[in-house]
Order: structure tokens, then sequence, then C-alpha cells
């Protein structure tokens, strides 16, 4: 059946696009949606074990609802799941997309007034009109010193990822409340355009370029171990999103390395490179 994280089919339906590739009751049609909420958990199965945090904007394809629950694709990963569908609504366009690690949603163009919602980095929103410093949405106003347009990424990388130094450790996380080092990794390839899968392991098979064995590193760079992955900073630390610390924090390299290893997580298992076409600032 392949990875199930990537299948786009469960026990009762299948996408329409996978007749004869798979065993299912029912073919479907999927069906567009978005997160309308800060973010949202896409879980293995219903009330199960969460695989990754998607965002508000974030679209996705649904083929089943049932009981509450949205069996889903994810579409800027290809990430397969299930979803509360109390925190879906229809597809609309976006415009923009938030740059700071949250931003605030007034009723008016005043930042006295209490904000009305809080966005996450990355979360993608709808501008209708630019007034002054104000960004102009059906929901209220964002200050558009906080927005780039969706066809304007952003462009290093690591840059993003520091962002979100000091971040709490959350698994599956993809925000600013809290990150995983994957999420971590996604979240940083994704604003500067960079395609990039959820999971560190397909992080690891999909980004860049494997270097060889004992090539020198730079900036930028990611470090892959099993279960794990983390940014080069500079040739002597590392920036990831670790348990260790519970949080993104900056570790000197020769110390993880030696750590991870004695923790029982193994060596090195690759070593990748962004091209310098692809956001990295190299």
């Amino acid at each position: 059946m392949g990875d199930r994280r990537l299948l786009f089919a469960n026990e009762r339906v299948a996408a329409e696009a996978l007749a004869g590739q798979v065993e299912s009751a029912r073919l479907v049609r999927p069906e567009p949606r978005q997160v309308a909420v800060f973010a949202t958990f896409l879980h293995a199965r219903p009330d199960g074990a969460r695989d990754r945090q998607i965002l508000l904007g974030d679209q996705v394809e649904v083929i089943e609802e049932r009981e509450g629950w949205s069996f889903a694709r994810v579409a800027k990963d290809g990430y397969v799941g299930y979803v509360a569908t109390a925190d879906l609504a229809p597809r609309t366009s976006a415009t923009h997309a938030v740059t700071r690690r949250h931003t605030h949603l007034y009723p008016e163009p005043d930042l006295k007034l209490p904000p009305v919602a809080r966005l996450p980095f990355g979360g993608r929103v709808a501008v209708e009109a630019v007034e002054g410093r104000w960004a102009r949405t059906a929901g209220g106003f964002l200050p558009d010193a906080h927005l780039r347009r969706i066809d304007a990424p952003m462009t290093d990388p690591l840059s993003v990822a520091e962002m979100f130094l000091g971040t709490p450790y959350l698994w599956a996380g993809n925000t600013g409340d809290g990150i995983d080092c994957s999420g971590l990794v996604q979240v940083a390839c994704l604003a500067c355009g960079i395609a990039c899968p959820g999971d560190s392991d397909q992080q690891e098979q999909a980004l860049g370029t494997r270097l060889p064995d004992g090539a020198p590193l730079r900036r930028g760079d990611l470090i892959f171990w099993r279960g794990h992955v983390g940014w080069l900073a500079d040739t002597n630390r590392l920036l990831h999103a670790n348990a260790h610390a519970m949080a993104v924090t900056f570790e000197p390299l020769a110390e993880a390395l030696a750590r991870i290893e004695a923790q029982g997580d193994g060596p090195v298992t690759s070593l990748r490179r962004l091209a310098t076409g692809d956001g990295g600032r190299n």
C-alpha cells in the first residue's frame, strides 16, 4: 500500500485519482477546504497520534467527513490524515503570508484596540487593500510590515529558522507556540519557496544534495540523524528544535554529535546542502 502518510485512501474511501490502485469501498472526488484556525493537527487516525500541524490558510482536500473528523490531504506537502472538521472552512484565494513568529488581527487599523485573533508564521490571508501601514482583510486589519505576497518568497531559510530560537519543543508542531525538528525545517523552507515534506525521513530524501563524507560544511547545511534533523548555523554550531533542551536552541556541533549518539540515536546518517538557487544564502 505504500507510505500511509502519502496514500490518500482509508478502509472506506479513496481519492478518485487512485482508481485501480487501491481496494476501497468508494472512490471520491476531493473537496477543497482550508484551515480556518490559528493551527490544527493532522492525526494518523481520528483523535489519534499527531502527525503534523497545519496552519491558518493551508489548503487541504477532503474525501470523507465522519463523526467530526475529515480525512484530508494537505496541499503543501501531500501529507494525509485526519483533521477536526470544525477547524476547516471553504477555500478562498490567499494573497499574502505572515512573516513574523506571530502577528495580530485588529478590528480596526488601531494598534491600541484589543486584537480579535492571532496568526502564525506562514499563515495565509487574503488582503483586500493596503491602507497606510495596515492590510485590510475580511476579518480585520493586520500590520502590512508583517506580511509578504505569496509570490514573493523569503530568501534565506536559515534566517527564517533562527526566528524561532527559544520556541518550546512540541512534537509535530509547526508554529511559534511549539515546533519540532522537522517542523523547523519545513516552515523555513516553505517560506523560501522550497518544496519540503513534513517529516525528517522524508526531508532527508527530498531536500538538496547529499554531501560526500568529509566534505567541508557551511552555513545552512542540513544534518540528519535517524529521526532528527538540524541546521548548521555556522561551522561550529547546530540550530535545532530538540527534546534535550525542549526548545529551539543553538548547540555546539561537537557536543550535539556526541550527545545524540550517546543517547542511542546513532551517528549522522547524511549531510545535505540546499542549492544556492533554492533560497540558501551560501
